[in-house]
């Protein structure tokens, strides 16, 4: 059983997985704590951020198994734009029609975390 799990940890999208769901839970915990006292649109960008600087460092050495670098950096918030981007739009769509800000950030997880795996995937294996 132990190399069942060992052989699975070692494929990228579960690896992926285990950093996103660390970074989602920060972004997340982050953005929970800070929409009761400043904006919604400012306390999810503020989770965004905090959750992003993990993320890097948690996707190039334990997802891709790859040394941290500028370009890499600098791909990585490119690749991350676009994702925040599809975050931001989708947050304010989900509360537009009428989701609780307190659980519209859980649909807008599902839907972008899928296109941020093939965002950075190409970041990771391209620089």
């Amino acid at each position: 059983m132990k190399s069942f799990f060992r052989k699975l940890i070692k494929t990228e999208f579960v690896r992926f997985a285990i950093v996103g769901v660390i970074a989602t839970g920060i972004h997340y915990a982050i953005y929970l704590a800070l929409k009761q006292i400043i904006n919604l649109n400012i306390s999810y960008t503020a989770g965004y951020v905090i959750s992003l600087i993990c993320n890097f460092f948690l996707t190039a050495k334990f997802t891709f198994k790859t040394e941290t670098s500028a370009k890499r950096g600098l791909g990585f918030i490119g690749s991350h734009l676009v994702n925040y981007l599809l975050h931001m739009a989708l947050l304010n769509l989900f509360i537009w029609t009428g989701i609780p800000s307190s659980y519209a950030p859980i649909p807008v997880y599902c839907i972008a975390i899928p296109v941020n795996f093939l965002l950075v995937r190409t970041v990771f294996r391209k620089f």
